[in-house]
């Protein structure tokens, strides 16, 4: 048999594939039902230990971007640490949800 290039570099990155190793692929349903059940039985994620977060869009300057992707893996989670810093220097909490706010109108007001 001959020898396959490995599909992870040694940080675990995937390479690019090439023709060849498409070639060589086999579907899933392909593979007999012993390794089907024992893939499928693989541990899966588990429920979310922190408060969830919401994904937003942003336009950020090139030299932003690329810097916090410079940091490597995790830049988002840093992203996320150096703004919530920034709000707390800065005495900005988080504010009320467009709703809240517009209960509270509505009670000042009767």
């Amino acid at each position: 048999m001959a020898s396959r290039r490995r599909l992870t570099d040694k940080e675990g990155e995937v390479r690019e594939l090439n023709a060849r190793d498409l070639a060589a692929a086999v579907p899933f349903s392909a593979l007999p039902e012993a390794e089907r059940e024992m893939l499928s039985s693989l541990r899966r994620r588990g429920p979310q230990k922190s408060p969830r977060k919401i994904p937003v869009s942003i336009r950020l300057s090139p030299e932003v971007a690329e810097g916090l992707r410079a940091t490597g893996a995790g830049w988002q989670r840093k992203a996320d640490e150096a703004l919530r810093s920034w709000l707390r220097r800065n005495g900005s909490g988080p504010r009320k949800s467009a709703a809240a706010s517009s209960r509270s109108r509505h009670r000042s007001a009767a």
